[in-house]
């Protein structure tokens, strides 16, 4: 019962710090199930992601520090509300299992059907790489790499649109 209070509060937070990528919040999420964290905390380890507007390193680097105070409280906020909605929808469906047996599988190199469709997008990659080098893509790259400050260095021989 205090981890379905507590739960959804604290597991932001936790999130937040742990910076994993998406799928390292499964194994994550999972340890943290098996040791009695509530149902709706679970399901906002899952939104952590480095990429996410979330991290205040991408927020405070685009919007400044006071924005990225604003946003991240606000961000905590939804997580917050979603973790006891979700813990109060499920919880009312009967939905949360009531067994924490969550296992993490150990992960081996093994033949499967990915295996066969990275090959095959692989070489599909390699065939379009090959085609944009040879049909002059590296100087076309080359010419396109300016800085935007280099625009204004430009200049101006009185052609006005009016």
């Amino acid at each position: 019962m205090l981890s379905t209070l507590w739960g959804p509060i604290v597991g932001p937070i936790v999130a937040i710090a742990s910076f994993v990528c998406s799928i390292g919040n499964v194994p994550l999420a999972a340890v943290l199930w098996n040791g009695g964290i509530s149902f709706g905390w679970r399901r906002r380890v899952h939104i952590r992601r480095p990429d996410n507007p979330a991290d205040p390193e991408h927020l405070s680097k685009y919007y400044g520090a006071a924005m990225m105070l604003t946003l991240l409280g606000t961000f905590y906020a939804a997580m917050v509300a979603a973790g006891y909605l979700v813990e109060l929808i499920f919880g009312a469906a009967s939905l949360i299992p009531s067994q924490r047996n969550a296992t993490v599988m150990q992960a081996g190199i093994s033949w499967n059907y990915t295996s066969w469709l990275n090959i095959v997008f692989l070489t599909l990659a390699a065939v379009l790489v090959a085609g944009f080098v040879k049909t002059g893509g590296m100087p076309m790259m080359r010419m396109m790499g300016g800085s935007p400050a280099d625009e204004g260095d430009h200049h101006d021989h009185g052609q006005h649109c009016h």
